[in-house]
């Protein structure tokens, strides 16, 4: 196998960011850049061992010589297994295009494995912490995590058991006393409930006494009107026009009466809404 004429950045490896959720940051892209020195056309393949992972932009080409190519390798929104740290590797393949051909896709098939130039690199995960998932001192840490988390877990255990027991006692007892809070919580509610409904009866009375109220004001109003209209038909017909001053005070009292009247409506209706929500 011939050595790769390519120049490949990075060289060894392809750093990608992780967060503490084990998948990869959205967006995160990672550059490699090919670089043909060489006075010779070269096509290049880009592979890796996990493809449904990775989104690798173009991840074939052709480099024509002292030509340079960068490829956009962006991880996919998957979580990340912490067994497959050490496995995901990137391999670019190269080979010197033959004279005369122009069909690309015919060229890699008539191909020689032993005219293939390859490349590999491994993949290194980073946290925000800046570590590095693939070192073993990350897993001796979250296997001290883990073996804390059971210790907490085993030295609860004794207390959430006493609270059962006390529960199951307490249940007991209240059996035994043939439940007196139950029944005192009954006879308040039913003391409640009949609070409700008798103020909801005097409310409803009261709403009913100040709409009478209100027709009778009415009754008043149209009567006064009409006694109004026969003076001034009356005043017209002698010549005389009467002054409408004189009928001022039936009109202010019943302009001073009316707001009363609704207000007290209002506040009849905004009691039986509260008694509703706090009784």
């Amino acid at each position: 196998m011939p050595n790769q004429v390519l120049t490949i950045e990075p060289q060894n490896e392809l750093k990608f960011k992780v967060n503490f959720s084990g998948l990869f940051e959205h967006g995160c892209t990672t550059y490699m850049r090919l670089t043909n020195p060489t006075n010779d056309t070269v096509l290049f393949k880009i592979k890796t061992t996990a493809p449904k992972k990775y989104c690798v932009r173009p991840n074939s080409g052709v480099l024509a010589p002292n030509s340079k190519q960068e490829i956009a390798i962006t991880p996919q929104p998957v979580y990340l297994d912490p067994n497959e740290n050490h496995k995901h590797k990137f391999m670019v393949q190269s080979v010197i295009a033959p004279e005369g051909k122009t069909n690309i896709d015919q060229v890699w098939k008539e191909i020689s494995p032993e005219q293939l130039m390859d490349y590999k690199l491994k993949c290194v995960f980073e946290t925000p912490r800046g570590t590095n998932l693939n070192d073993s001192g990350d897993n001796a840490a979250q296997n001290d995590v883990t073996k804390k988390r059971v210790a907490v877990a085993e030295d609860a255990k004794p207390a959430a058991k006493d609270a059962v027991k006390d529960l199951i006692q307490h249940e007991d007892k209240n059996k035994d006393d043939d439940h007196p809070v139950a029944s005192i919580n009954l006879k308040t509610t039913n003391t409640k409930s009949e609070n409700v409904e008798s103020d909801l009866q005097k409310a409803t009375l009261e709403v009913i006494h100040l709409r009478e109220e209100e027709s009778k004001l009415r009754h008043e109003n149209l009567q006064l009107k009409e006694e109004l209209l026969r003076l001034r038909q009356s005043a017209g017909g002698d010549g005389r026009v009467s002054r409408p001053h004189s009928y001022g005070p039936e009109k202010s009292t019943q302009v001073t009466i009316m707001p009363w009247v609704v207000t007290a409506i209002c506040m009849a209706i905004i009691g039986i809404i509260i008694g509703k929500f706090f009784m």
